[in-house]
C-alpha cells in the first residue's frame, strides 16, 4: 500500500523541525563549550527543566505564547525560525530530488536516493547552524564543520556499494578519477604531515597571542607566511602524487586499485575537502597579504572544506563564485534603507552552497558547464 503524498510530506516536514528543535540546542551551547547531550532542555532564564509537552516544536512556542511556563520570561522567537527553516529544508529537498526530479539520475528513496537526500540535508542543517551561530558571535564552530566533513566522506565512500549504476547521477555524490583521486590522497598525507608538524611546533600557529607583547597587534602579513608554511606540504604532496600516478607501473597498479570504486568516491570527497577549503584559505591570505588586514576567518575555510566534502570539488567552486551574489544582495538592501549592518560572509557562502546543492543541475545548462568538471576526467 502506497503511502499518501500529503503524509509523507508531513511527516518530512514534522522530522525536519524535530532536528531543528536540536539545532536550536547545538546553536546555543556549542559556543559555551557545554555538551549539547547533557543536561536536557531546561529555561535558560530560572534554569528549571522543560516538559515534552512544552518541548513540541512551533506548536509549544504558539501554545505558550513564547514564555516559559515557569517564570514568563520571553522564548526567543529564534527557537520556532531555526525549527521552521530546517523543516522547510527537509521538505524541499524530499520534493525537488523525489517528486520534482531536480537533480539528474536520482535514484528512488529505497533505491539508494536516501543517502544522498540524508547527507545533503546534514549539510544544509549544519550551514543553517553554522550560520546562526556565525550572524550572532562571528565564528564558526568547527565541531560543526567536522560533522558535515565526516557525513560526505563516509556517503561518498558507501555511495558506489548501494547503487548499482552509481556514475548515472555522477554529480550527486563526488567520484575522483585517476589523476584527480591522487592528488587528493597526496594532499592528504600532506595535510597529515602538516598537522603532525604544527602539533609537535615545527611550524608556528599563527595568531597566537601569547607570542604578543601587551598591546601589540599582531603583523596580519606576518601570520600569512606561518599559514602558507603549514600549506605547504598539501600542495607538494599533491604535485607528487599527480606526477607518480602518471609512471608506469604505478599509474596501472592505481587505476586497478580505483577499480574498488569505494576508493574512488573517499578520494573525491577529499579532493572536494581540499578544493573547498583551499580556495577559501587562498582568498584569506592573498586578501590579508595585499590590504594588511586579516581577510575572512579560517571557520570559512573549514565551512567550505565540508561542503566540498559533500558536493565534490565542481559543485564547491560553483558555490564558492556564486556566494559574492548574494553579498551583492545585502549590500544592495542595505544602501536601499540606509542602514549599514555588517555580518560575516559564513551565511553568503551557505545560501550559495544549498543553492548549487538543489540547482547544480539547472545551473549546468544555463551555465553551459560540463557536468561533473575535470575533476572526473
Amino acid at each position: 500500500m502506497a503511502i499518501p503524498g500529503w503524509l509523507a510530506n508531513t511527516f518530512i516536514f514534522a522530522f525536519g523541525c524535530c532536528v531543528g528543535s536540536f539545532l536550536n540546542v547545538v546553536i546555543y551551547r556549542l559556543p559555551k563549550g557545554r555538551s549539547i547531550i547533557s543536561p536536557g532542555s531546561a529555561c535558560p532564564r530560572c534554569g528549571l527543566h522543560i516538559a515534552w509537552y512544552d518541548n513540541i516544536p512551533i506548536v509549544s512556542w504558539l501554545v505558550l505564547r513564547a514564555r516559559c511556563r515557569h517564570c514568563h520570561s520571553r522564548i526567543s522567537a529564534r527557537y520556532v525560525v531555526v525549527e521552521a527553516i530546517t523543516g522547510l529544508l527537509a521538505l524541499g529537498l524530499y520534493i525537488a530530488y523525489f517528486q520534482k526530479g531536480l537533480r539528474k539520475g536520482m535514484p528512488d528513496p529505497m533505491a539508494g536516493g536516501w543517502l544522498v537526500y540524508g547527507c545533503h540535508f546534514i549539510l544544509a542543517s549544519g550551514l543553517l547552524a553554522a550560520s546562526a551561530v556565525d550572524l550572532e558571535l562571528f565564528i564558526i564552530p568547527l565541531e560543526i564543520c567536522w560533522v558535515i566533513t565526516a557525513a560526505g566522506l563516509a556517503a561518498s565512500a558507501i555511495w558506489p556499494l548501494v547503487v548499482a549504476n552509481h556514475m548515472a547521477g555522477q554529480a550527486l555524490m563526488p567520484v575522483a578519477s585517476d589523476r584527480m583521486a591522487a592528488i587528493a590522497l597526496g594532499g592528504a598525507l600532506g595535510l597529515g604531515f602538516s598537522l603532525a608538524a604544527l602539533n609537535k611546533g615545527w611550524i608556528a600557529r599563527s595568531y597566537q597571542q601569547a607570542d604578543l607583547p601587551d598591546g601589540h597587534q599582531p603583523d596580519h602579513r606576518r601570520e600569512m607566511i606561518r599559514e602558507l608554511a603549514f600549506l605547504g606540504p598539501v600542495g607538494v604532496g599533491a604535485l607528487v602524487a599527480w606526477g607518480l600516478a602518471g609512471l608506469s607501473p604505478i599509474a596501472g597498479l592505481w587505476q586497478r586499485l580505483l577499480l574498488y570504486k569505494p576508493v574512488a568516491g573517499l578520494l573525491g570527497s577529499i579532493l572536494g575537502y581540499l578544493v573547498g577549503g583551499g580556495l577559501v584559505w587562498a582568498t584569506r591570505i592573498g586578501g590579508t597579504l595585499v590590504f594588511g588586514r586579516e581577510a575572512m576567518g579560517l571557520g570559512d575555510v573549514h565551512l567550505m572544506g565540508a561542503v566540498g566534502a559533500v558536493l565534490g570539488p565542481t559543485q564547491v567552486v560553483l558555490a564558492f563564485f556564486l556566494a559574492p551574489f548574494f553579498g551583492l544582495v545585502w549590500a544592495a538592501a542595505q544602501m536601499l534603507y540606509r542602514k549599514i549592518h555588517e555580518i560575516p560572509y559564513g551565511p553568503f557562502l551557505s545560501m550559495a552552497a544549498v543553492v548549487v546543492m538543489i540547482f547544480y543541475d539547472s545551473l549546468v545548462d544555463h551555465l553551459g558547464l560540463a557536468l561533473g568538471g575535470p575533476w572526473a576526467k
